[in-house]
């Protein structure tokens, strides 16, 4: 579903990745786990297109396409989802209206009918309901007064509703306290562990692989993938530290 094969990139013309490469298969679960300043959020954005970070080198492959020639809108739309260490707020925008305009613009790009109101009301309760969020939590302003973990929440109800087949979570587990990272890790697994769908689990601690136990686990150190295994590596990392394990 995802390669990428010696991807280099800058951040204002600082190198960040260095030659990092990865494949990702359909029905996969894979966390990287890295000190700050690894390139973790980095690769989460060369991969969403944000502006400003520039790939020099390399190829990264999506669904069959060329995803670093595809501008943002349309790697969602061909099924990528970007979820934010800091989603951000939007003042005067519902959360309702956001989503139910993202969704079919969507549908639109893949030539799909528009939801209608009252089937799009439908879709957005089962999802929130799976979250343990309120319907009136998506009434309000995007993420405008929510705390930490209920904008993580609201994310990951934005993620069950657009559906994506390949999901990049940047910390989801940041801000969260224990009940919300099981709902969260909850509903990661009940939307996104399919065997036509994949997940790019960027974190720190091994938290939050207790509640989605990936395939596999890589370290990211120094712009690369210095060693992969399963999610006895994450146990490893937590006991010994990356300073040991990257090495």
């Amino acid at each position: 579903m995802l390669k990428i094969e010696n991807l280099h990139a800058t951040v204002a013309e600082k190198p960040i990745l260095k030659g990092l490469s990865l494949t990702i298969k359909a029905g996969e679960i894979h966390a990287i786990m890295g000190p700050n300043g690894a390139g973790k959020s980095t690769l989460a954005y060369v991969l969403g297109g944000r502006p400003g970070y520039e790939v020099t080198e390399g190829s990264v492959t999506y669904a069959g396409q060329d995803l670093l020639a595809l501008e943002p809108h349309e790697r969602a739309a061909a099924g990528l989802f970007l979820g934010f260490q800091y989603p951000v707020e939007i003042p005067g925008v519902s959360g309702v209206q956001f989503l139910r305009e993202a969704l079919n613009a969507q549908r639109k790009a893949n030539a799909l009918p528009p939801l209608s109101g009252g089937d799009f009301l439908k879709l957005a309760r089962e999802k929130a309901a799976l979250l343990g969020m309120d319907m009136d939590m998506l009434k309000r302003p995007v993420n405008v007064g929510f705390s930490g973990g209920e904008k993580k929440r609201a994310e990951m109800v934005q993620m069950g509703i657009l559906n994506p087949s390949l999901a990049i979570l940047d910390e989801t587990d940041s801000g969260l306290d224990i009940d919300a990272l099981r709902i969260v890790g909850d509903g990661i697994n009940a939307i996104m562990r399919a065997p036509d769908k994949a997940v790019l689990l960027i974190t720190h601690y091994q938290r939050l692989l207790d509640y989605v136990r990936p395939d596999f686990v890589h370290v990211l150190a120094d712009g690369r993938i210095t060693r992969s295994g399963g999610p006895e590596l994450a146990l490893e990392l937590e006991r010994e530290g990356y300073v040991e394990v990257a090495a």
